[in-house]
């Protein structure tokens, strides 16, 4: 069984991940209970220019302003999912950013929003979370124009951001088609590393693989967007690959094939999986699931499949005419452009996980 946290140090360095129950999008509430508390008898206000709301749980709003362009409103926060207070303003930015960047767009302008336990953590400290917020827009070419902070029980950062797409490239998480190849551009396994370390387990020289993967930039979602043969583009976070692939395959009814031998998975994080260690968000989100998911039954392939991915890659579906183009940007970017797997009509959104693909 895992081993629970062990309490908040009072002396040495501030190990943020002390501070919070919950590590960067394993925070995310479970699809299930999401589903509970979206229901609404109003439905969505009736709004001819919105062009994606959260109907399909798509990465984030956007809104028609004319002359064939497009707003994109999204908001991403979390408690820390390292302990280094620079490096978890760095992520959590970068994670909010990467909503814009799955939508085929560009981001304008950040705004803060941060959480700060002001009578246990040092103002000095929130000023450092926010600084590596700071230098991710610097990095991402945009300001970070403002926030709202308040005192809280557990720290958490993130930020609401506003971009543009022009409405031709916007890409959905629902207009997958049959046929279509999967690609997914960042490895597996940030949840299971990030576990480690808020459970002091995971060994120094590891420290910066996971934090490494989570800085790297979704940027090339905005060249993507130009792209007619990808047909849609969703970022992988809190619901884990199989989560989010299934979001994807429920837009048009599609059965997923992947291949587990193609999956790029961090090589530590198999390592710990054998020791026991998982995120608790992983459980949540199997359970959620599980119903629609075959061919991952073993305990291994039900904690990478599930496991919950702060900043996570790009999961995109293109036509297999379209593919190497797709790799050839991708390693433009230094980002591996591997087919995972491909899509096929189907009675219902179904994810099969084999050896190979069929």
């Amino acid at each position: 069984m895992p081993l629970p946290p062990p309490p908040p140090s009072t002396e040495g360095p501030v190990r943020l991940t002390q501070y919070s129950h919950g590590a960067g999008c394993g925070c995310k509430i479970a699809p299930a209970v999401l589903d509970t508390i979206l229901k609404s008898e109003l439905g969505t206000f009736p709004d001819p220019r919105l062009l994606v709301g959260y109907g399909s749980r798509d990465d984030a709003a956007v809104y028609d302003i004319g002359n064939g362009r497009a707003l994109i409103s999204t908001t991403d926060f979390f408690s820390p999912i390292v302990d280094d207070a620079f490096d978890f303003g760095r992520i959590a930015a970068t994670n909010a950013l990467s909503d814009v960047y799955a939508m085929g767009g560009k981001p304008l302008l950040a705004v803060a929003i941060l959480g700060w336990p002001v009578e246990k953590l040092p103002p000095e400290l929130a000023a450092r979370v926010v600084e590596g917020g700071r230098q991710a827009c610097h990095d991402a070419g945009i300001a970070l124009a403002g926030g709202h902070s308040i005192d809280a029980p557990e720290p958490f950062f993130g930020l609401a951001v506003t971009g543009e797409v022009a409405i031709a490239n916007i890409k959905r998480n629902d207009t997958a088609q049959a046929g279509d190849l999967l690609i997914l551009t960042k490895a597996l396994g940030v949840g299971i590393l990030s576990t480690a370390e808020k459970r002091g387990i995971l060994k120094p020289e590891q420290a910066h693989i996971a934090r490494d993967l989570m800085c790297r930039s979704n940027a090339v979602g905005a060249e993507l967007g130009a792209l007619a043969s990808v047909h849609a583009m969703t970022d992988v976070t809190g619901f884990g690959l199989a989560g989010h692939l299934l979001e994807l395959c429920r837009g048009a009814e599609l059965v997923a094939h992947v291949d587990m031998a193609a999956l790029p998975i961090i090589p530590e994080a198999v390592d710990l999986l054998a020791q026991g260690c998982y995120a608790d968000g992983a459980l949540r989100n199997w359970k959620s699931y599980h119903m629609h998911v075959s061919g991952a039954s073993d305990m291994q392939r039900m904690m990478l499949v599930s496991d919950p991915q702060t900043s996570g890659g790009l999961l995109i579906a293109v036509s297999p005419d379209g593919a190497d183009e797709v790799s050839a940007m991708l390693r433009k970017h230094a980002l591996p452009g591997r087919v995972i797997g491909k899509l096929q009509a189907g009675d219902k959104a179904h994810l099969h996980f084999s050896a190979a693909v069929e």
